[in-house]
């Protein structure tokens, strides 16, 4: 009889593009089969599907994790102009965390995974900050245009039509303002949105999150200056720690702080770390690089996608690579190439590692 550990409920398992997909099998032979009697529900998420598919198939993987509640995906290429030609592309398909991401309405959480002789720059960060990023909307969502030669001093409205015909606009940017000489007459312009479920869901993300772990959260925008976007980010925030969380703070002696993001950036630096930064999709993109950089390795950062769906994902920057250093992660031979691969071993590791516990929690919690 095996003494492997046994799933009665699949892991979503999402193939990637390149080299992850080799890394990834390794993985599964020399890490998790020899513990865990591994089943998973497969899917492909390499170019060349996504095209037979017409990205069909990351839609089918995203539901297949809203199923079963856990998943695991690996570095996918989100392709350019130069990638449509390599791979033959019919479009410029979307990334493929962007859709998942917003299919699960969920949050990002990206921490430090911090070990012996990996130190952080800043030397008074002695605990990891997990930067909380809402997954849905903003500039991900959003549309854009440029007006160029043809369109010169065009005028731009945002308009919103309401289901009866009533219509409410705003000036964006008249740019016949502008000078045909210095070509101010011509520009780009750029609209996105958000939804007040989704930003409510994530302010619940993090300070269930927060209560969880029993750290601060802290939450920065720039509603001075948005004074209708980025305040009802904060509006909403303010609104659920007020009505479903300030009791339980105090209890656990933690607390949920406020102010413009500039001041939060200025305040994170000068932390200890052991925070929860919460940060809308642009900010939370940007900053867990940052955080992630910091701390010593870009590699070295956990990456899960909650809280009512489990997806733990791979960063892009393991699509290169060669033989010898797959065999140098595996410990099969000598390390001779770039050291981050092997912090990248060591970054799937806990990953995997992490989503599993996830995925076995689930399946106790469903038996």
């Amino acid at each position: 009889m095996s003494d492997r550990i046994k799933m009665t409920v699949p892991l979503v398992e999402l193939d990637g593009d390149e080299m992850t997909r080799v890394i990834w099998s390794w993985i599964k032979e020399l890490v998790i089969e020899p513990f865990v009697e591994l089943t998973t529900e497969y899917y492909d998420l390499g170019l060349p599907e996504r095209e037979q598919t017409g990205d069909g198939v990351t839609l089918a993987a995203a539901e297949a994790i809203r199923r079963y509640g856990v998943g695991v995906k690996c570095a996918t290429i989100t392709p350019n102009t130069e990638r449509m030609a390599e791979y033959g592309l019919s479009a410029m398909y979307k990334s493929p965390n962007a859709t998942i991401r917003a299919a699960l309405d969920g949050t990002v959480f990206r921490a430090p995974i911090i070990c012996t002789g990996i130190s952080p720059f800043i030397p008074n960060w002695q605990r990891p900050i997990t930067i909380a990023r809402h997954a849905f909307g903003d500039i991900y969502k959003s549309s854009e245009l440029r007006i160029s030669e043809d369109m010169r001093g065009a005028k731009v409205e945002l308009v919103a039509t309401a289901p009866d015909g009533r219509r409410v606009s705003a000036l964006v940017n008249d740019f016949s303002t502008g000078s045909s000489d210095t070509g101010s007459d011509m520009g780009i312009v750029l609209g996105m949105f958000n939804i007040d479920p989704s930003i409510r869901s994530f302010a619940r993300a993090c300070m269930n999150f927060a209560v969880d772990t029993r750290q601060d959260l802290w939450f920065g925008a720039k509603d001075t200056i948005s004074k209708t976007y980025d305040r009802r980010f904060r509006d909403i925030f303010d609104e659920v720690y007020e009505q479903s969380y300030k009791q339980r703070f105090a209890e656990l002696g933690i607390e949920y702080f406020y102010s413009l993001i500039d001041d939060v950036v200025a305040r994170v630096i000068r932390s200890e770390g052991g925070i929860i930064w919460a940060c809308r999709n642009y900010d939370g993109d940007v900053m867990s690089d940052m955080v992630a950089t910091a701390f010593g390795s870009l590699a070295m950062m956990s990456r899960v996608l909650g809280p009512s769906s489990i997806l733990s994902a791979g960063l892009v920057g393991i699509l290169v690579g060669s033989l010898p250093t797959l065999l140098a992660i595996c410990g099969l031979k000598q390390l001779r190439c770039r050291p981050s691969f092997a912090a990248e071993a060591g970054k799937w590791a806990c990953r995997v590692g992490t989503v599993l516990a996830y995925g076995l929690a689930h399946v106790r919690s469903t038996e």
